[in-house]
């Protein structure tokens, strides 16, 4: 892959969550470029592999592993595993997370006729759903960096990578649990940079903005291909009018975790978001 510029990760254990997805799969095939060992993390370890498989025949350096950011055991095995094949983490890359159907209503706003119509409210939100999202993304990211961070106390040039989102700036209508949870991974984010700051270990996180995903695709495209009332608010809210791509995080990423770059840099949140936060609407 190109990269906008490259930071010296030689012999650096990069260990990412989410792997087998578009983003962190992404990210890891960015880091490998710059010489790091790349243990992908992933609930579906085939699908963290078959991304590991592309890096390694491109000549990096990876191999996919199954972790299940939910279950400390999981990810305790998973650790000993990659322990055996890389050695101890230097960068850890939270990237697991997402939203789910069930934490996510169908209006916008509330009003005084919903009870007459077919859609699922405020009131009708399950909840087991609302906890599998917060969890996923917030424990998601605390549990892993239980784990994994405890191998960084006394090296030089560690740090810790969480993504947050803009629902975090501000919460965005229909998904409540993933505002929320991605505000609790911000807060931890400045928290752990404070707390870890004496030891080493620095604590950024990145926003992405808008980006077409699988995950969010049902609000963002109808089934015949054309954008959703949604996808004209977000264009029209994006001073740059369009989506992100995968790429436009590989920047940043590659910035706070380079022990050059950024060795006096912790607790900050970086937006990717072509100008959304930015943009008040008028």
């Amino acid at each position: 892959m190109k990269l906008p510029f490259k930071v010296d990760l030689n012999n650096k254990v990069v260990v990412i969550t989410g792997a087998g997805g578009v983003i962190c799969s992404h990210l890891a095939k960015a880091v490998a470029a710059c010489g790091a060992k790349v243990a992908l993390l992933d609930l579906h370890k085939e699908a963290a592999q078959s991304h590991a498989d592309v890096i390694v025949s491109e000549g990096g350096i990876a191999k996919g592993f199954e972790a299940n950011v939910l279950d400390k055991a999981s990810l305790i095995k998973c650790h000993e595993e990659v322990l055996k094949e890389f050695g101890p983490c230097d960068i850890l890359i939270n990237g697991a997370g997402g939203n789910n159907p069930k934490a996510t209503t169908d209006n916008e706003y509330a009003e005084l006729e919903d009870s007459k119509k077919e859609l699922k409210t405020f009131f009708d939100l399950d909840q087991s759903g609302v906890e599998f999202v917060f969890n996923l993304n917030f424990i998601g990211t605390l549990l892993p960096t239980q784990v994994f961070a405890e191998d960084m106390i006394g090296k030089k040039d560690c740090s810790v990578l969480n993504i947050s989102s803009m629902n975090a700036y501000t919460p965005l209508t229909k998904i409540p649990a993933y505002s929320g949870a991605k505000a609790a991974v911000s807060n931890f984010t400045q928290w752990l940079a404070v707390h870890f700051s004496h030891i080493g270990i620095r604590v950024n996180a990145i926003a992405p903005g808008f980006f077409s995903t699988k995950q969010n695709e049902k609000l963002l495209w109808n089934p015949d291909g054309t954008p959703t009332a949604r996808t004209g608010k977000i264009l029209a809210a994006t001073p740059m009018g369009k989506f992100g791509v995968v790429d436009d995080l590989v920047g940043a990423t590659l910035f706070l975790v380079s022990p050059e770059a950024a060795s006096f840099v912790t607790g900050v949140c970086i937006p990717i978001d072509g100008g959304f936060s930015s943009y008040s609407g008028v």
